[in-house]
């Protein structure tokens, strides 16, 4: 099944590579789609050398028994081992991050979990290539096999600090959490136990400049994770729906739209004339659409993706990563395109007198920043709270059912659960249109902006306000 699959995937390549002209053909992205998602699974499955006895432990490397220790490192503190997920106390937060947090394994529903290619480099030892299914992911991606110095906890690839260790592969009997102290702040430390000796876990390098608590370390993840593959698929089925509604336009000039094509045709032109035309211009709206458009179907087809709970529920523009970059896009495109005008009102504003052109410049200077700020986190934060309260809903039945010892509050958790979670995910639908629309209408009216010609009067307007 899993060569059929990937064999599936080389066709398709070379039936591309043979005649160019098909390398938007519907047929073949529906295909790629489908056999890429399919090859994938199947290698999930695939069995590997430690047989299926590796993956049957009666204890969970994630479910080891909640443990306190005092590091020698921490200066005294009191240091606990988290990941007691058994018979402890459900932490509806702590699970709720997890599930919208990105991951370098794909998993659906927590029942399969599809690997995902692992690319790390190590600068003491180069690079290393393999899939995540080394680790022997299980529950809340907890993996079970320590490969190449590498373990995975919580979806999330860390290194094995120890340059003692030597061994290829080895077993994780299980993680442990600790809180140090560091420049008097408390700082997340893990651990993981192999063979009865402690390793101290370090994290992959995250140029945040330490904002987000990363920074620096021994190893670079530059994986495939599960939002990058998501990004792939919806790009992907955004290429078949698009070339196929082109289809129809090209066999069919002179008939109605209908299906997908009447879909894409009504918001299409809904962003074309209520967006892209008032706040560009018609004379000059055309030379930006492409951009609007793809920054509406990209978002609002990752968002809309994000709803479906057997795909993974995949957080992908819930992560600032994500909509720091589509920003960063927008402020580029803005700023390269400004002209003349655009810039004598940030830093020189006429008819303003000198005091005045001063402070406004410093305030105007700082707005060029803001605003891609402002669309990052407005994007991210909204999707990321629709998540995590569909999770909490869900979370109720846990903590009503005391994570399974109480029959019947389980049941007043469930009663409750199910329709706060329609409601909320009816919510979130509409939050999908309305993010993608927002994020689009907002680079308009800054492209606008910047490009806008000066008007007659316009300085005497500004030294009036």
């Amino acid at each position: 099944m899993f060569s059929f699959f990937w064999r599936k995937i080389l066709l398709t390549f070379a039936h591309v590579l043979q005649d160019p002209s098909k390398i938007m053909s519907q047929k073949h992205i529906f295909q790629l789609i489908f056999a890429l998602f399919f090859a994938i699974s199947a290698s999930a499955q695939a069995p590997t050398r430690h047989g299926t006895d590796t993956l049957m432990h009666t204890q969970d490397a994630s479910h080891a028994p909640e443990a306190q220790a005092v590091d020698s490192d921490s200066h005294g503190t009191e240091a606990h081992a988290a990941e007691g997920h058994g018979h402890a106390e459900y932490d509806p937060a702590a699970t709720a991050i997890h599930h919208i947090s990105d991951a370098n394994v794909y998993s659906i529903l927590d029942f399969v979990r599809i690997p995902l290619p692992m690319i790390l480099y190590a600068p003491s030892e180069g690079w290393d290539v393999f899939l995540s299914s080394k680790f022997h992911p299980g529950h809340h991606e907890d993996g079970h096999m320590a490969y190449k110095k590498y373990v995975m906890h919580h979806g999330s690839v860390f290194r094995i600090a120890d340059p003692a260790y030597n061994q290829e592969e080895a077993e994780v009997e299980r993680f442990i959490h600790k809180i140090e102290e560091k420049d008097g702040k408390p700082v997340d430390v893990y651990f993981a136990t192999i063979g009865a000796n402690e390793y101290r876990l370090d994290a992959r390098t995250t140029l945040d400049g330490g904002v987000l608590g990363g920074g620096v370390t021994p190893f670079q993840d530059y994986s495939i994770t599960k939002n990058v593959m998501s990004m792939i698929l919806v790009a992907l089925l955004l290429g078949f729906f698009f070339f196929k509604a082109a289809k129809a336009y090209k066999t069919n000039p002179n008939t109605s739209p209908k299906g997908v094509q009447n879909v894409l045709e009504t918001m299409f032109m809904y962003i074309r004339d209520e967006v892209a035309i008032p706040f560009i211009g018609k004379d000059k709206y055309m030379k930006y659409l492409p951009l609007l458009m793809s920054i509406f179907f990209f978002v609002l087809g990752l968002n809309l993706f994000g709803q479906v709970p057997f795909l993974g529920s995949v957080n992908v523009t819930g992560n600032l990563s994500v909509t720091m970059i589509i920003a960063l896009v927008v402020f580029v495109i803005v700023n390269i395109n400004g002209n003349k005008h655009y810039w004598q009102h940030i830093f020189w504003m006429p008819g303003v007198p000198v005091p005045v052109k001063i402070l406004l410049a410093g305030v105007e200077f700082m707005s060029l920043f803001i605003k891609p700020l402002t669309l990052t986190l407005r994007l991210a934060g909204n999707i990321s709270a629709g998540h995590i309260a569909i999770l909490s809903f869900i979370g109720l039945i846990f903590i009503f059912g005391k994570s399974g010892e109480s029959m019947s509050g389980g049941a007043i958790g469930t009663a409750m659960a199910i329709p706060l979670t329609l409601f909320m995910m009816a919510i979130e639908l509409i939050v999908a249109f309305v993010q993608a629309f927002v994020f689009t209408i907002l680079t308009a009216s800054y492209i606008g902006a910047a490009i806008e010609d000066a008007h007659h009067g316009d300085d005497h307007a500004h030294a009036h306000h």
